[in-house]
């Protein structure tokens, strides 16, 4: 009968590591699949934009035709976006992709009659509407990695996660913040 009491203290220790290791694993589960979802977000809103850019060259170059750099700029970066893989390319092509915006809106600050043009100003409203969901996404997908790296990171989970398949997830991160601060602005 002595050897019943430490079969138990083993069996309820070994439940207590069991079911610890399946919370830790549904949680880290489920906040994978969160950051999965928030990339997707982003991709999702980065096309829109790209898919947004042929219009607004089109709508520019009927005023600006001699303009061929600036629009040569945009539809590399455009390209950029289009086939950034992961968030490390995606910042790089977000930064040229803002550098090109900006070269195209200050080349229609110079054409009073594409200011006042419908389809010019539903495309700069349509693109600045883009511009905040892209940045309300990649807020949302940085809090999650955010909590991922947090739960693989902590102890004891850190023991856990790796083995269990889980790694740290890059952050959504532009070198030039204040580019991408706010919306491109043009001013008329």
């Amino acid at each position: 009968m002595e050897w019943l009491i430490p079969l138990i203290v083993v069996v309820v220790l070994v439940a207590i590591v069991g079911l610890y290791l399946w919370a830790t694993y549904n949680s880290l589960v489920t906040l994978n699949v969160r950051v999965d979802e928030a990339w997707s977000d982003i991709t999702v809103q980065l096309k829109r934009r790209a898919d947004l850019i042929p219009n607004l060259i089109e709508s520019v170059k009927g005023y600006a035709a001699h303009e061929r750099g600036v629009f040569e700029s945009v539809t590399r970066a455009r390209a950029e976006t289009l086939s950034a893989q992961g968030p490390v390319e995606a910042s790089a092509a977000e930064n040229h992709m803002q550098q090109a915006l900006r070269s195209i809106f200050a080349v229609a600050e110079a054409y009073p009659q594409l200011q006042a043009s419908q389809n010019f100003l539903q495309l700069q409203a349509e693109l600045v509407d883009t511009e905040d969901k892209i940045q309300a996404a990649r807020r949302f997908y940085n809090g999650g990695v955010r909590e991922l790296n947090t739960k693989i990171k902590v102890f004891p989970n850190n023991v856990f996660a790796k083995r269990l398949g889980f790694s740290e997830r890059d952050f959504f991160e532009v070198a030039d913040a204040a580019a991408i601060a706010e919306p491109p602005r043009v001013q008329f």
